[in-house]
């Protein structure tokens, strides 16, 4: 009985003893997890990027890298300078519809700034509700992009403002048209005249006032700005730690940098699924360079929560999806690779930046929080009176 008890007693003396280190060692994981934060937070809060731990980059992304931080100033080109007047006629001809062959479609229709400048549809509806084959990207902060559309094959905004009037999918109108019908709006003739100095109408007055309204569609402020300011207390650890991973293991710098948290480059992700239902060549159809085959813009990330569904299709309709998708490294098929396109093959190959991570649940949470944070409060927009 004795040794029993003496057993016993040894048994419960190791228990309690194991039971104590391993205690310890939770407390010294959880402080130096706590301490780390902490030092991150200072960091990162301080004001001073230079401060930031080092971003974990590859190598073909150094040469366009900038590192994230606030958008600038908005530049307006020589050619196109702002004035009020040219935003307000850019605005008006921005929610009228008259510019589509219907009557019925306006740029506003597929840009809603009450859907933060998109309309959340895979695809949008166009003339005869026509389907688009391409999800409508927000024009929020398109100041910054540097080509427009998925495949950049617009070099500016003017360009731009031009191609979804005549697009017989989209608002299937002649821009000549389209000026001669807004020409016979005698209301418009004041407004014309303040932004350009006289009456005349034109197609390139046109553009040039809808670009320079699209321009001054800019995000405003967002609890990322002010928590690299120095409100310090605005994130919360997730987000903190989701703002390391975004630059660190996760490794969505190499494409989203700069305050517009895009590259402005052109990427292959493995979505074009080549030689399938759906495929569609990008940038290809822009450059006629075989090796752009599968290329797509990179989306500036700011508004993201706001902005979805995500891609150049639409086929991802939450942020924790697309993460994942990224985390898995987008294990295409072989079989969706390759095609022949109006009698050119063409191979997608997947650009090496897109690999295995094995984020964690917990990782991929955090990412979530962080990216969250970039969206700003919505802004109401006050809708103008279309002229008669």
């Amino acid at each position: 009985m004795k040794n029993v008890l003496s057993w016993i007693f040894v048994v419960f003396l190791m228990v309690s003893l194991f039971n104590s280190c391993l205690n310890n060692s939770v407390k010294k994981e959880i402080r130096q997890q706590k301490d780390f934060i902490s030092r991150l937070r200072q960091l990162y809060s301080s004001g001073d990027a230079s401060k930031w731990p080092k971003p974990v980059l590859d190598p073909e992304s150094i040469p366009s890298f900038s590192e994230i931080g606030h958008l600038p100033d908005i530049r307006f080109p020589g050619d196109n300078p702002y004035s009020a007047e040219k935003e307000l006629l850019g605005k008006t001809l921005f929610f009228d519809p008259r510019l589509s062959k219907s009557n019925q479609i306006a740029c506003a229709s597929c840009h809603d700034p009450e859907l933060a400048w998109c309309d959340n549809r895979t695809f949008s509806f166009g003339h005869d509700r026509q389907l688009g084959t391409r999800n409508a990207m927000s024009i929020l902060n398109a100041a910054y992009a540097g080509e427009l559309f998925w495949d950049g094959r617009a070099g500016s905004l003017e360009e731009q403002s031009q191609m979804p009037i005549e697009d017989i999918k989209e608002m299937g109108e002649h821009i000549d048209i389209a000026a001669g019908k807004i020409a016979k709006i005698k209301g418009y003739e004041i407004l014309f005249e303040k932004a350009f100095g006289d009456k005349t109408v034109n197609k390139d007055r046109i553009s040039k006032a809808i670009a320079v309204f699209e321009r001054t569609v800019k995000s405003a402020r967002s609890k990322f700005d002010e928590f690299i300011d120095g409100k310090s207390e605005a994130y919360t650890d997730d987000e903190l730690m989701g703002l390391h991973l975004f630059r660190t293991k996760a490794q969505c710098i190499n494409c989203h940098n700069s305050g517009y948290f895009s590259n402005s480059r052109f990427e292959n992700i493995g979505t074009a699924l080549l030689g399938e239902k759906g495929e569609d060549p990008g940038r290809y159809l822009t450059t006629k360079k075989t090796e752009d085959a599968g290329k797509f813009r990179v989306p500036g990330l700011r508004e993201v929560s706001r902005t979805g569904p995500y891609f150049h299709n639409g086929s991802m309709a939450d942020l924790s999806e697309v993460i994942r998708f990224y985390s898995n490294g987008n294990p295409e098929h072989s079989q969706k690779r390759s095609t022949v396109f109006e009698g050119t093959v063409l191979h997608s190959e997947k650009s090496g930046m897109v690999r295995m991570l094995e984020l964690s649940p917990q990782e991929i949470y955090r990412l979530e929080a962080f990216l969250r944070t970039l969206s700003s409060k919505p802004q109401k927009t006050d809708m103008p009176e279309l002229p008669r």
